[in-house]
């Protein structure tokens, strides 16, 4: 037991405080001015440069032992280099080292930043604006950094961002924060780990709908913690297939034996763990675990090139924060995030307090989807129980039997004048589907059969039995011109074929249908009658994140024509990390499309219901009029080019057009008015999404060569690339 006097020399020790450490500016002038770098001090130290760099900006301060001999080597420093005797913008130098001044070429702390954290092997250049620190004060202990790259966001509860990505280096748990944030996490145990995610991290994101809830904390596992926190670092062949740990692993025992529960696909590479809610408030948070292919490469990644397994944690976390702070925090796949921000963006419920008693009670909201309704058979796919004992197992439904609404695949054989024409030029429509997406009415509620040659009716969204195969677009005038529709895809087909009779259509198809001047007499329909523009918000939201990440990589939405281009080509090599965040911004609104009629991958038998049907958002008529409005949209601009400047693709591939060109460019083929503007109504260089860009070129000779190995005419259209690294369309 110590002594009394023990004691009270304890508390005069602590009374009297321990010496306090420079400022951070006078820290770097003192190092400065005895002209040490910052790699050489931490060598001294036996720590890391990024350590230093943090002490230097304020982000971390150092702990014993190295605080007291860090504390001896300024004092001596400050006696040998008083301040007084420093120039008068030491200071100044000193907080803005990376900013370097007109006519300055490298200043020391830049340089020492791209020795001591090189770019990782994605290629990305050193980011001298917020570089990545290694080692922070973990929140209870210094509350808060004295500096911090970025402003906190509104909301406090969150303030260190949407998710960290968690790392172990020399022995510490590390979380990379947005904004180059890094907290020290002191869990010891998985369960450990979740309980400081929801009580220290201050990690989550605001609602997107005042109706809504909000985002989960994410944290994203790298293999060192998964190592650490004892899950494996890949799983066995049973495990992938089962897409889950088995619930007999330590790691599932350990939270069970903690009181967390595992959602019904359980601890696998999108997992959420989580205890009941109390009231409004949740107790959930959500693991990324990419070494199980939680970040698949042809939805998160470049396929041609795979950046993800070495990218640094902190790059990792700057890719994913900005995917979540512009479209939301992933929640699994990006079709199932896609899918998510519908729902985040149009909430099927909200609180509504009842004027008698006063009570709170769950209302729907008559803007979204409320509901899991009744289905009908032209419009789910062949697998769908609704069928069972229908169709014979191999039965191939015929376009009266099944709403066939899909993107394009058409080719043609060349014309003799188009094989004069040395080149083929691919354009590509920037996110194509979104774009459809956007104005578009779609149905609310189930559906309502309307049988005995019911009218067309337009406002009515819906599947119409209806022949269209008596439109002939040789007939149809654009701008007062004929066009030769032998040379052009039917709009009715994804393969381009004209309808031979009777056809399930979604109603933009035969709204189009109306629209080029012939008569429309359906059969039947299923439509549905409380209709609203549900996917505004989603694409507006998909729209913002995708032109905003664009113009970080240079492309603006002022550019056009040459200019656009050129920025394109740059933008290839601008920054890898936020090129890689256009592919997932791309990815999550095609596949969210997609997910509406999410189909049975062998999940249970055929002909048995499978989870995907139990949602709300399981809505293939609304992906049906999306894919119509798409197919439809590029239509009318192949119509509208053919009446301009008699020209027709030779083939189309989902969004992207293929057009014999004399020369290698867009711009060498694309009709412009003679002001040198594109022509209105037709396919218009830009960044916006619904405009284009240039996919690629190949040579005439090349197709016809392709063509010949292949013994006939195949769509070219995904495979004339300038660039392979550029990825497929979408």
């Amino acid at each position: 037991m110590p002594t009394e006097e023990e004691l009270f020399a304890a508390v005069d020790t602590l009374l009297a405080g321990e010496p306090a450490l420079p400022g951070p500016a006078e820290r770097s002038r003192l190092r400065e001015a005895a002209g040490v770098t910052q790699a050489r001090l931490a060598q001294v130290l036996q720590t890391t440069t990024q350590t230093v760099k943090n002490w230097e900006a304020g982000r971390s301060e150092p702990r014993p032992p190295r605080r007291q001999a860090y504390q001896r080597l300024l004092e001596g420093w400050a006696q040998q280099f008083p301040a007084d005797a420093a120039p008068a913008d030491a200071a100044s130098t000193a907080t803005a080292s990376t900013a370097p001044a007109p006519g300055d070429t490298a200043p020391a702390p830049a340089a020492e930043t791209a020795l001591a954290h090189p770019a990782p092997a994605t290629g990305a250049p050193p980011r001298s604006r917020t570089p990545h620190p290694e080692k922070a004060p973990h929140p209870r202990k210094s509350h808060r950094p004295a500096h911090r790259p970025t402003p906190p966001p509104a909301d406090q509860r969150f303030e260190n961002g949407p998710l960290a990505v968690i790392d172990v280096e020399d022995g510490h748990v590390l979380a990379y924060c947005v904004g180059g944030l890094v907290l020290d996490v002191p869990a010891k145990s998985l369960p450990a780990l979740i309980d400081w995610t929801l009580t220290e991290a201050r990690l989550g994101q605001p609602r997107l709908h005042r109706n809504g809830r909000d985002g989960d904390p994410l944290l994203v596992l790298t293999p060192a913690a998964l190592e650490r926190y004892g899950l494996p670092t890949a799983l066995s062949d049973e495990e992938r297939r089962a897409g889950r740990l088995p619930d007999g692993h330590k790691a599932v025992r350990q939270l069970t034996r903690a009181d967390w529960k595992l959602t019904r696909r359980g601890l696998g590479p999108w997992a959420r763990i989580y205890r009941p809610a109390e009231g409004a408030k949740r107790h959930c948070v959500q693991l990324c675990i990419p070494a199980w292919n939680a970040l698949d490469a042809r939805e998160w990644d470049d396929r041609n090139a795979p950046r993800l397994p070495s990218m640094h944690p902190a790059d990792l976390a700057r890719y994913l924060g900005a995917y979540a702070e512009r479209v939301m925090t992933p929640r699994g796949t990006a079709a199932v995030t896609g899918l998510e921000l519908m729902t985040a963006l149009h909430p099927p419920t909200r609180a509504e307090k009842d004027p008698v008693t006063g009570a709170f009670t769950r209302a729907l909201n008559e803007d979204a989807l409320t509901a899991v309704h009744d289905v009908v058979e032209c419009e789910v796919p062949d697998e769908h129980p609704l069928l069972k004992g229908r169709f014979a197992r191999h039965h191939l439904r015929t376009p009266a039997e099944m709403l066939m609404e899909e993107p394009y695949d058409w080719c043609r054989p060349l014309t003799d004048d188009e094989c004069m024409r040395q080149y083929l030029v691919a354009i590509d429509v920037n996110m194509s589907f979104a774009a459809a997406a956007n104005g578009l009415t779609v149905g609310l509620n189930g559906p309502t059969h309307l049988t005995g040659d019911p009218p067309f009716d337009p406002s009515l969204p819906g599947s119409w039995l209806v022949d269209l195969s008596h439109v002939d677009l040789s007939r149809v005038r654009v701008d007062g011109r004929l066009v030769d529709g032998g040379r052009l895809p039917s709009p009715f087909t994804p393969k381009g074929e004209r309808p031979t009779g009777p056809a399930w259509y979604a109603t933009p198809t035969v709204a189009y249908a109306v629209e080029l001047g012939f008569e429309v007499a359906p059969v039947e329909a299923y439509v549905r009658t409380r209709t609203g523009r549900y996917l505004d918000a989603w694409y507006k939201r998909l729209r913002d994140a995708y032109v905003t990440t664009m113009a970080d990589l240079g492309v603006t939405t002022g550019l056009g024509g040459a200019e656009f281009l050129d920025a394109m080509a740059r933008s290839r090599q601008s920054d890898p990390v936020m090129a890689l965040l256009v592919g997932a911004i791309k990815a999550t609104a095609k596949g969210g499309i997609g997910k509406l009629r999410q189909r049975n991958r062998g999940q249970v038998p055929y002909h048995e219901p499978w989870p995907a049907l139990e949602r709300e958002t399981w809505r293939p008529d609304i992906r049906a009029a999306v894919l119509a409005n798409q197919r439809i949209g590029l239509h009318r601009k192949l119509m509208k080019t053919a009446a301009a400047a008699d020209l027709y693709p030779v083939a189309v591939g989902t969004d992207a057009v293929v057009y014999p060109s004399p020369g290698p460019t867009p711009l060498d083929v694309l009709p412009r008015t003679p002001e040198g503007k594109p022509v209105p109504g037709t396919f218009r260089l830009g960044v916006s999404p619904g405009m284009v860009k240039h996919q690629g070129t190949r040579t005439v000779l090349w197709a016809e060569e392709q063509f010949e190995e292949q013994g006939g005419v195949f769509n070219i259209a995904n495979h004339i690339k300038t660039d392979p690294a550029a990825g497929e369309g979408e």
